[in-house]
């Protein structure tokens, strides 16, 4: 990370180059859940959701599949036969059972998942100036950036006896650019996939059930966008606004423990009843321990990005617990939950969706945007910042499939909306929200592909904007963006997405800092990509 501003994003630093959401897997993991084929995981007793949430789950932009009920195909875990038989299903593995190596592992429990994700980018308009040429006005070039993430999980019950017993390890390599670092200048970056480049490990936990599966209990090192503020149609879309959402990424240490980062941490999903679902969870929230957010840099912290993957627990073993908690909680309310077979349902069981309601609380220190430790004006006397006690956010998630010619179509229409909110005096944004719509199998030809459109703002803090308005600097307002995607499946383990973004008013309007007299901001911004996903 070098741009000083942008090191401070932890969306960028450490954590998000967001969501891997491999999005090979990304939307039709999701639908999956919400959609005809398989539908949300009909399980009055035991938590089905929680029951096969055996790797890496959303944990990453690329399997951004679902915390809402959703069974074992929807998650693209090597899948028992659908004969009935003890099978392992491999269809959707571009090595299939590797030589018999995979069928093998599976009859004690042992599954291996890999994900591979290739994206390149460029952006025709706007843009970050210290990388414009200065005559054309224009992005400096295109920008490849990728993420292989291999999973192991471990089935004890399989394995020794032990019912409910999870063990999962898995580990991220990423490679590349960042297009949004390199060329843009945005509160998040365009893709969840961009991130620094290391060899690291991911999560490493363990999960057992109690109750017959109605209580889940997970310990270890977690990422918490896996399970928490998801938005299971946003999952399509590669932007990382529509993954762990704007405000956390931006305001938290490092973005919080959100991919690629993970922390220590406990929690829990309680299936109260078939209908409501109450997820909890308590880790340190801050994964490297480094006490820079974007306050910190913009305003003299450490150029040299200290919250760098590689420059600061590169490895990802580092396991801190010595900074704040975060405690986090939701509570989902699942409207008519599908069969797990909708083939052999006979008759409509109603058009699935998914409320939730949540927010969390921090409770470490953070730097004040108004006041110095002499409780005077920050932007207009300067010095340290006062540092204030704790953060917060609430937050809320609609997921709702609101047409279907018949519930054994293909074809479907999903919208989705998300809002977070929080305070304004040591956050950098203060509200923001995201909206869309997915329209799967387009074609009838093409059942498993999808067309999306998404849209997303990010409010410039109160705060922030009265630094600024105190300092004689631009005030900064809203970030406004929009998305258009086709994900296409070329085969089960193939998917290629071509993307179109459109970014308005970047960092609410940061200043161009080559025409500093003149008050002009950094253009709006326009990116093309193409992203592509094999499952091995």
């Amino acid at each position: 990370m070098r741009a000083a501003f942008l090191t401070s994003l932890p969306r960028y630093t450490e954590q998000r180059f967001r969501r891997p959401r491999l999005a090979s897997r990304t939307l039709l993991s999701l639908l999956a859940c919400l959609l005809p084929a398989t539908g949300l995981a009909q399980s009055p007793v035991d938590d089905q959701a929680e029951r096969d949430q055996q790797s890496l789950g959303n944990s990453a932009p690329f399997m951004n599949q679902s915390a809402m009920g959703i069974g074992i195909n929807a998650l693209h875990l090597p899948r028992a036969s659908k004969t009935g038989n003890d099978d392992l299903d491999t269809s959707d593995n571009l090595l299939g059972t590797m030589g018999g190596l995979r069928t093998w592992l599976y009859k004690y429990g042992i599954t291996f998942e890999m994900e591979d994700v290739e994206e390149l980018w460029g952006n025709t308009s706007g843009g970050a100036p210290s990388t414009m040429d200065a005559h054309s006005g224009k992005g400096s070039g295109p920008a490849y950036d990728a993420i292989t993430a291999p999973t192991l999980t471990v089935d004890l019950e399989k394995l020794i006896g032990l019912k409910g017993g999870i063990f999962t390890i898995s580990a991220l390599q990423t490679r590349g650019r960042s297009i949004t670092q390199d060329h843009l200048a945005n509160f998040n970056p365009v893709s969840s996939y961009e991130a620094d480049r290391s060899t690291r490990l991911f999560e490493l936990w363990y999960r057992q059930l109690f109750f017959n599966g109605k209580l889940g209990v997970r310990i270890g090192q977690q990422n918490l966008e896996s399970e928490f503020m998801l938005t299971e149609y946003g999952g399509l879309f590669l932007n990382s606004n529509f993954g762990w959402p704007m405000a956390p990424s931006v305001n938290l240490y490092s973005g919080g423990p959100s991919w690629p980062l993970s922390s220590p941490a406990l929690r829990v999903r309680y299936h109260l009843t078939h209908a409501w679902t109450l997820l909890a969870a308590v880790a340190d929230d801050n994964p490297p321990g480094s006490r820079y957010n974007a306050f910190n840099i913009q305003n003299g912290g450490n150029a040299a990005d200290p919250t760098n993957q590689v420059t600061h627990d590169g490895s990802g073993t580092r396991f801190n617990t010595g900074t704040g908690a975060l405690l986090i909680g939701e509570l989902h309310y699942t409207l008519n939950r599908q069969p797990e077979d909708l083939s052999d349902a006979t008759k409509d069981p109603g058009l699935p969706g998914i409320y939730k309601l949540g927010g969390f609380y921090d409770t470490a220190n953070f730097p004040d945007y108004r006041y110095n430790t002499h409780d005077q004006l920050m932007g207009k006397n300067g010095g340290s910042p006062r540092w204030d006690r704790g953060n917060w956010m609430v937050y809320g998630v609609i997921d709702q499939m609101v047409w279907r010619p018949s519930y054994k179509s293909d074809r479907s229409l999903g919208l989705f909306a998300r809002a977070t909110g929080n305070s304004g005096d040591r956050n950098l944004v203060s509200f923001a929200a995201d909206a869309g719509l997915n329209l799967k199998a387009p074609f009838l030809s093409r059942p498993n592909d999808t067309f999306g459109v998404g849209w997303g703002i990010g409010r410039s803090s109160s705060g922030w904007r009265q630094y600024n308005r105190n300092a004689g600097s631009l005030i900064p307002g809203n970030e406004n963006h929009l998305e258009v995607t086709y994900q296409a499946e070329i085969q089960p383990w193939l998917v290629i997405q071509p993307d179109f973004q459109e970014i308005w008013n970047p960092m609410g309007g940061k200043a161009d800092p080559r025409y500093p007299s003149t008050g002009r901001r950094i253009g709006n911004e326009t990116v093309f990509g193409l992203h592509t996903s094999v499952t091995f």
